[in-house]
């Protein structure tokens, strides 16, 4: 095999003959010997043009790697001549070897033979020393350490080693026995690397000299500390990680334990952290998030210690306190760190925190529990108040446990179709006839029987399984009001809640349509309500959407209108053709709730919109909201929700 066929540049090659005087070897990865200069021809006797192989004269086996590899071996002749090689690919398929001599005397030679005999990694560099002077080395060990060979000799071992490092070497550098140890080394350079050392004594004339074998290992222990570094510290904070502050929570409870003292675990929050991620994007989150720990740092002392649970969740152990109040004051110390504005690229945040905290050996005995609870704690905080700290108490973890089991009970209530869906006639106030329905869903529970929507409906929107059972509903209601209009009856509009993650669905138009068109049912006939933050939430989405559902032909309402975030702005420029009135400005004859009534109503009509008033219970109700003009109706003066076959009666009604 020619150098041609190996795709090589014979001048290259030419070129190194001619300037490079040690010996050197191109082979194959084979092991083929294809051409060498004659300082190498003098050692292999290649001269003749017989074709042989590299293994023909070294045992060596790392031709594969691709890094550069020096490593000594002994030539397989009479003499048993040792050669440093050094040996580098040059392209693909094709490596260069550099052969140097090591000439050491007879006696050096054999312990040093023995020594090579025992290793199965590749000797980078070999050292002499007598009684830590160095009377001997290659040319490895000191291109190793930036050095030459001259400046090398005569030098003291101590000098080359860490001086975290010197008792070690103390220890192992005059062993009577053979020895392999582990040290930090200084370069010249001042730079550093971690050699391992193979150690053995040997008698020359009237002295003890020791020779060692050192290998550069340095790759090798930053991977191990990086391994480390990742097992116990999270990468973007630099903060210890949850399995770190397990460990040391455990070990701290145990001390704790034995000199019946106090230790609290709080459990911190960043309020809003998903809004803003979301917003601005995971890299300005996770800028954020470092900001935050930096914040952190700050509370640090000997009775502190702090990690990174995951995502916007922190945890401090507060170790030695005397009292819930010292562990109260604590928090209030987190809160207070996050009142100064917090600057990331060009934002000015005001971040807040939300904070559990657990007691030991009150809330708990180990660490899994104290975490927990004090994970519960913060949830409870930061469902009702946020910027604020909870202790934990025992109703928390009860009402968790409920809410645990409910969670599992209302997925199992999805697959076995405990859910139906009850309709509520919706009546025109001047005619007090039936012109709608709104689709109201509803759980009967085998066991417990009928579980109000005010408790399924959060827990639903919380694990997300809102999505499921809001298609489910539409679908169905969609499919019940095409059946009554196969039956004959007049037509009329069902009404249909979204919830926020049905209604800021990217698709959402395109889902109502395709729902349309398997059910069969006129957009027409369907009406979606929507709450007034979900109109407010995203002002060019939602826009786009309502645009999206109108040219379908679907009605859109507020519904709840008057209890959230109103704004004329919307109201005006938004497709919507009506708005719903919340029963809590109907059920209460307050003077000042009535003016609120004639309000909402006279602005409605105003801007073109329809008012329909739900929780209509009494007479007076009804006369006061038909002397407002207001168009429409529902509530339990008329009729509590109902199944369909009861609906029918409403239906038959239109038709009398």
């Amino acid at each position: 095999m020619t150098m041609e066929s190996q795709g090589f540049n014979p001048g290259v090659f030419d070129w190194l003959l001619k300037h490079i005087k040690d010996a050197l070897i191109l082979i194959n990865e084979s092991g083929e010997i294809l051409q060498l200069n004659p300082a190498a021809d003098l050692w292999l006797g290649q001269s003749d043009g017989t074709k042989r192989s590299i293994y023909e004269f070294f045992d060596i086996n790392q031709l594969n790697e691709k890094r550069e590899i020096q490593l000594l071996a002994r030539m397989k002749t009479k003499d048993r001549r040792l050669f440093q090689l050094r040996m580098f690919k040059v392209q693909e398929q094709l490596y260069c070897i550099l052969l140097h001599p090591v000439r050491f005397n007879e006696s050096r030679n054999k312990v040093f033979h023995e020594l090579h005999s025992k290793r199965v990694d590749p000797i980078e560099g070999m050292v002499i020393h007598n009684n830590g002077k160095i009377v001997e080395c290659d040319s490895s060990f000191a291109k190793m350490l930036g050095y030459t060979r001259k400046e090398l000799l005569d030098m003291s071992v101590f000098d080359l080693v860490d001086p975290r490092y010197q008792k070690i070497l103390e220890k192992n550098v005059n062993a009577t026995e053979e020895s392999s140890y582990q040290l930090k080394g200084r370069k010249k350079d001042g730079s550093t690397l971690y050699v391992e050392i193979l150690s053995q004594p040997y008698q020359e004339d009237d002295e003890m000299l020791r020779m060692a074998l050192i290998r550069d290992i340095t790759a090798q222990i930053e991977h191990e500390k990086r391994m480390e570094f990742i097992a116990y510290y999270d990468e973007l904070t630099d903060l210890p990680n949850r399995n770190y502050f397990n460990q040391v929570l455990k070990e701290t409870i145990v001390e704790t334990k034995q000199a019946g003292g106090k230790l609290a675990v709080h459990f911190m929050d960043v309020d809003y952290f998903k809004q803003i991620n979301d917003t601005l994007g995971y890299h300005f989150g996770d800028q954020l998030l470092k900001a935050c720990s930096d914040r952190l740092k700050q509370l640090l002392d000997e009775k502190t210690f702090i990690a990174r649970m995951g995502d916007d969740e922190f945890l401090v152990l507060q170790r030695d306190i005397q009292s819930k109040q010292e562990a109260e004051q604590f928090a209030l110390q987190m809160i207070t760190a996050f009142e100064e504005p917090i600057f990331v690229a060009d934002y000015e945040l005001y971040i807040t925190v939300s904070i559990g905290i657990s007691l030991f050996p009150e809330d708990g005995e180990n660490a899994n529990e104290l975490i927990k609870h004090a994970d519960s704690a913060m949830h409870v905080i930061k469902q009702n108040q946020r910027n604020h700290y909870k202790l934990f108490e025992s109703s928390i973890s009860e009402n968790f446990k409920e809410m645990l089991q409910m969670e599992t009970e209302l997925r199992k209530a999805f697959r076995e179709n405990q859910f139906d869906i009850h309709y509520q006639p919706q009546i025109d106030i001047q005619t007090e006839k039936l012109i709608g329905f709104e689709a109201l869903l509803r759980w009967h529970h085998p066991e417990k029987g009928n579980i109000p929507p005010g408790v399924f409906i959060p827990l639903a929107e919380k694990t997300g399984l809102i999505m499921e059972l809001g298609d489910w509903v539409l679908r169905e209601a969609c499919k019940q009001n095409k059946r009554w209009q196969k039956k004959g009856y007049p037509p009329v509009k069902v009404s249909v809640n979204l919830s926020a993650k049905q209604f800021l669905q990217k698709n959402l138009v395109q889902r109502i349509a395709d729902i349309l068109k398997e059910t069969g049912l006129s957009p027409h006939y369907l009406e979606l309500e929507i709450t007034e933050s979900m109109a407010v939430s995203n002002e060019e989405f939602i826009m786009d959407t309502l645009h999206g559902l109108r040219n379908l032909g679907v009605h859109v309402s507020i519904d709840d209108f008057g209890t959230g975030y109103s704004s004329l702005k919307y109201l005006s420029q938004f497709p919507i053709s009506k708005l719903k009135i919340d029963r809590l400005f109907i059920s209460d004859d307050k003077k000042q709730n009535q003016a609120i009534v004639k309000s909402i109503i006279h602005m409605s009509h105003s801007l073109d919109m329809k008012v329909i008033a739900e929780g209509v219970e009494t007479k007076e109700q009804l006369e006061f909201l038909r002397s407002q003009m207001c168009d429409e109706i529902q509530g339990y003066y008329f009729s509590k929700p109902v199944h369909p076959e009861e609906a029918d009666r409403w239906l038959s009604q239109i038709i009398k």
